[in-house]
């Protein structure tokens, strides 16, 4: 779906900076998130089609005392 040019970066001015995000802001919420999935499972080695997994070695859940 999405390719990862790493030749592409290059130092950009203030207003081409400007640019970029103005056209990241007219996207749909969606296409963003789905865009920041991609560039987040290319930048840990993940696969992008598949539902990652909670790791529950890693994570538990904790009952809260409530104080009343």
């Amino acid at each position: 779906m999405y390719r990862l040019d790493r030749t592409a970066f290059q130092i950009q001015t203030h207003k081409e900076s400007n640019e970029q995000r103005q056209y990241w802001l007219k996207q749909s919420v969606i296409q963003r998130l789905s865009a920041a999935w991609y560039l987040t499972c290319s930048a840990y080695n993940l696969d992008y089609q598949t539902q990652q997994k909670l790791d529950r070695n890693v994570f538990s859940v904790r009952k809260h005392l409530s104080l009343r």
